[in-house]
């Protein structure tokens, strides 16, 4: 079904991006592979091709900056044209603080990043995917977009921000062949946290301490799951939680002795 398909793949150079990958790597897709990390993506384009026999074009990217997608898609070669799935994964989360307490400056990372960058690249693709009359846009979302919590106030806006701009680019595709859906992780562990946190490991590690959170190979079944449906079956939105949470700040954890 994904066999010689071409997939591309924000922020894939880690987590759920890299995992995502990995298992659309798996089923035969060729992939675009975009992120800053440009060595990261190097050696993952490796692994994969070495692995899979596929084809890899890798792209060093900011989404951030509308100007270096444009360019980015504009220069891809023809093969690399006709985009199938679009994963719209890259995404951070910058600090923890209460509003009043908040830094400015990851206020703008989180905003440009999630939304804005979400926003450039599904308005760069989309037009190629209307005159092929087919493909499927994924957006990986976060429980954050469905449960504000406290000291996440802005990262929680641009999280309901992802989840508002899928339905509504549901709505605007209506009549059309192209699919939209979005995966909502709860607790994950990837280098999300320490990006949060800014380094701090110790503080990065609390998070997940005493529970077994989800990893980034749970997100990306799901994400495989969106995309091998039927042509005519459009999973709209899959909310991934580990066992151990129920909601967005309630988790259960299990003391170090038991």
């Amino acid at each position: 079904m994904l066999k010689n398909k071409t997939v591309l793949i924000t922020g894939a150079s880690s987590g759920i991006g890299a995992a995502c990958a990995s298992q659309f790597a798996a089923m035969g897709a060729n992939l675009i592979l975009c992120a800053r990390q440009i060595e990261k993506l190097h050696a993952l384009a490796a692994q994969l091709q070495n692995a899979h026999g596929i084809e890899i074009h890798t792209i060093m990217l900011d989404v951030r900056s509308k100007e270096q997608i444009t360019a980015a898609i504009h220069a891809l070669p023809d093969k690399w044209k006709a985009i199938d799935i679009l994963i719209n994964n890259a995404g951070l989360a910058a600090g923890l603080d209460f509003l009043h307490e908040g830094q400015v400056q990851d206020w703008e990372d989180m905003i440009d990043t999630n939304v804005k960058g979400l926003l450039y690249m599904t308005r760069e693709i989309l037009p190629h995917m209307l005159k092929q009359n087919r493909g499927h846009i994924i957006n990986i979302g976060s429980i954050a977009g469905h449960q504000v919590y406290p000291k996440g106030a802005v990262y929680c806006a641009s999280k309901f921000a992802v989840n508002a701009i899928t339905q509504g680019l549901r709505m605007d595709l209506l009549g059309s062949r192209i699919r939209v859906s979005t995966v909502d992780p709860g607790a994950v562990e990837t280098n999300f946290s320490k990006v949060r946190f800014k380094g701090d490991e110790q503080r990065a590690a609390a998070v997940y301490e005493g529970m077994q959170p989800l990893t980034a190979l749970d997100v990306a079944d799901a994400v495989l799951y969106c995309a091998t449906r039927p042509a005519h079956v459009n999973i709209s939105e899959i909310l991934i939680m580990p066992t151990d949470q129920a909601a967005a700040t309630m988790v259960s954890r299990k003391a170090k002795d038991q």
